[in-house]
C-alpha cells in the first residue's frame, strides 16, 4: 500500500478534497462537490449540512484512495476564517452560517479514526507556497493574498507563526487610517478596508456617484477585475484606485518588514493580477517607509506561484507532520 495523505480545502462555495502519494506533489485523486446543498441550506446552527458534505467527500476521496493501492496516514483541512489549530476549532467561519465555535477536527476524527489537524487557509497557502511555491528555499517568507479581502501568513526562522490561539498574522487586519473606511470585520481604518478588491472597487463607485468621470460608470455592479482592465485601457479613475490601494498595500509592507524582517516576499489573489499600477505605488511607498535600507536588501518580492492550489498544498504540507 502507498502511504497517502489526504489534503482538504474549504471555501464559502466549493470543498476540494485530494489524495497525494508520498513524495508526490501532484493529486493521484481530486474531487470537489460545491459547499452547500443545492437548496441552499447549511442545516443546523452548528452547520451540520456542510459537515456532512464535507465528510461525504472525504469518504469519497478515501475510498477512490484504497481503491488505488494508497493507505491516508492523516488528514489536513485548510478553512476560512479564524481558527485554532490546536483544539482544532473554527471560531467562525466567513460564508458558510452555523459555523461557529465548530470542533471539526474531533468531528473528522470520530469519523474516521485517522489524525485530523486544522489550518486557517491563508496561513495554509502560505506554507503551501514555502513549501512548494514562490517561497521555496526562504527561511523567513511573509505571504499575503490580496482578493475579497486581504489574508496573510508568515514563516518565521522555518516555522509557520501561528500565536497563542492560531490567530496571529491577521495582517489584513492592521489599523493603516485611524478612521478610516468600515472594515468587513466590523472596524475602521483596517488595510482590507483600503486595498482589498471589495474595497477598491467600493471607493470607484463612491466616486463615480460623486460625479467622476469614468468608463466603469456604465458598469451596474463593478469589480476589482474590471477596475483592472480599465486601468490597463488608461482610465483615469481606475489608475488612480489602484495607485492608492498599492500606497496603503507598501504603507503596510513596511510595518510589516520592521516586525518580521523577511527575506521574501509573496504576493497573492486576484488584485495582484493588475500589475504595475499597482505594484510600482507599492514599491515606492514600501521603499519610503522602512527606517533603513537594510530591510530591502536581497528582498525579494514575487507573485505567487499556486494560485487556487496553495490552500490545498499547504493542507497537503500539513499533512505530512501530522500523526503516522
Amino acid at each position: 500500500m502507498k502511504t497517502t495523505y489526504l489534503a482538504v480545502d474549504v471555501g464559502g462555495t466549493q470543498l476540494r478534497a485530494a489524495a497525494y502519494f508520498e513524495g508526490e506533489s501532484t493529486p493521484a485523486i481530486i474531487k470537489r462537490i460545491p459547499t452547500r446543498s443545492r437548496g441552499g441550506a447549511t442545516g443546523s446552527s452548528r452547520g451540520s449540512t456542510a459537515v456532512e458534505r464535507l465528510q461525504g467527500l472525504i469518504t469519497e476521496v478515501l475510498e477512490a484512495t484504497s481503491a488505488a493501492g494508497g493507505k491516508v496516514q492523516s488528514i489536513a483541512v485548510a478553512v476560512p476564517g479564524p481558527t485554532d489549530p490546536e483544539a482544532g476549532v473554527i471560531y467562525t467561519a466567513p460564508n458558510i452560517p452555523g459555523w461557529d465555535n465548530l470542533p471539526l477536527k474531533h468531528l473528522l476524527e470520530e469519523r474516521f479514526h485517522l489524525p485530523v489537524a486544522l489550518g486557517n487557509d491563508a496561513n495554509l497557502a502560505a506554507l503551501g507556497e514555502w513549501k512548494f511555491g514562490a517561497g521555496r528555499g526562504a527561511r523567513n517568507m511573509l505571504f499575503m493574498t490580496i482578493s475579497t479581502g486581504i489574508g496573510a501568513g508568515v514563516i518565521m526562522d522555518g516555522r509557520l507563526l501561528l500565536g497563542a490561539h492560531g490567530l496571529a498574522t491577521e495582517l489584513g487586519h492592521m489599523v493603516i487610517l485611524p478612521d478610516g473606511p468600515l472594515c468587513s470585520c466590523g472596524k475602521r481604518g483596517h488595510l482590507e478596508a483600503l486595498a482589498s478588491g471589495t474595497s477598491i472597487a467600493r471607493y470607484v463607485t463612491e466616486q463615480i456617484q460623486q460625479g467622476a468621470v469614468s468608463s466603469l460608470a456604465a458598469i451596474e455592479k463593478i469589480s476589482a477585475k474590471e477596475i483592472s482592465q480599465a486601468a490597463a485601457q488608461g482610465d483615469a479613475l481606475a489608475l488612480a484606485a489602484l495607485e492608492q490601494a498599492g500606497r496603503y498595500l507598501g504603507m503596510a509592507l513596511g510595518n510589516y518588514l520592521h516586525a518580521f524582517n523577511p527575506s521574501v516576499i509573496v504576493l497573492g489573489g486576484g488584485v495582484t493580477r493588475s500589475g504595475a499600477p499597482l505594484l510600482k505605488p507599492l514599491q515606492a511607498t514600501l521603499e519610503e517607509q522602512v527606517m533603513t535600507p537594510v530591510y530591502l536588501q536581497d528582498l525579494e518580492i514575487t507573485t505567487a506561484a499556486l494560485g487556487d492550489d496553495a490552500g490545498l498544498m499547504g493542507a497537503l504540507a500539513l499533512a505530512q507532520t501530522t500523526g503516522g
